[in-house]
C-alpha cells in the first residue's frame, strides 16, 4: 500500500506545486494534467490534477474551484537541521501569506506549514523536566523558531 496526501486547490495549483518543489531539496513534480473539455467538472481547463513529492512525501492535487479551505487540522511540517534552512522556509513561504505562534505559517494559498528545528524535538526530550519546560515556554514565545534561543533556554 502506498500513502499519498491530496490537496484541494482553489486555484493557481500549478505555481504552488511549482513553488513547493523548488524549496525542498529531493523535491519533484511527477506530473500535471487539465480534466478533458467533456468533463462534468467544468470548463476545459477549470481542473487539474498534478502528483508531486515534497522531500520524501507522497502528494496529489487537484485545482477545483472553492471548497473547503485549507485549516489548521492538514498542515506540512518541515524539520530542518539549521537556522539558515529555517531562516529560507520561512522567508518564502510566508510572503504573501501570515505568520503564527510556535512555528507555524500559512502560505499565499492558505495551506499551514511548520518550520521546526529538530533540534526541538531534542531538547524537549531531555531527560531533565526542567529543561523541557524552559525549552517549551521559550516555544510558546517564538513565531519563527530560534535555535540558539531554544539552546539558551535549555541550559537555564
Amino acid at each position: 500500500m502506498k500513502v499519498t496526501q491530496h490537496l484541494w486547490f482553489e486555484r493557481d495549483m500549478d505555481a504552488a506545486i511549482k513553488f513547493y518543489t523548488s524549496l525542498i531539496p529531493g523535491s519533484k513534480i511527477e506530473w500535471v494534467s487539465a480534466i478533458p473539455a467533456d468533463n462534468p467538472s467544468g470548463p476545459a481547463g477549470s481542473v487539474g490534477m498534478a502528483a508531486f513529492t515534497i522531500g520524501d512525501q507522497r502528494y496529489m492535487a487537484i485545482n477545483a474551484g472553492p471548497l473547503d479551505p485549507f485549516n489548521h487540522s492538514f498542515s506540512i511540517l518541515v524539520e530542518c537541521d539549521t537556522q539558515a534552512e529555517i531562516d529560507r522556509l520561512w522567508d518564502a513561504l510566508k510572503e504573501g501569506g501570515s505568520t503564527e505562534q510556535c512555528g507555524w505559517l500559512r502560505d499565499r494559498w492558505g495551506l499551514s506549514w511548520q518550520i521546526t528545528p529538530k533540534r526541538l524535538g531534542e531538547l524537549m526530550m531531555d531527560p531533565d523536566p526542567a529543561v523541557s519546560k524552559r525549552v517549551t515556554e521559550a516555544m510558546l514565545k517564538q513565531v519563527k523558531f530560534d535555535i540558539s534561543a531554544l539552546e539558551a533556554a535549555a541550559k537555564g
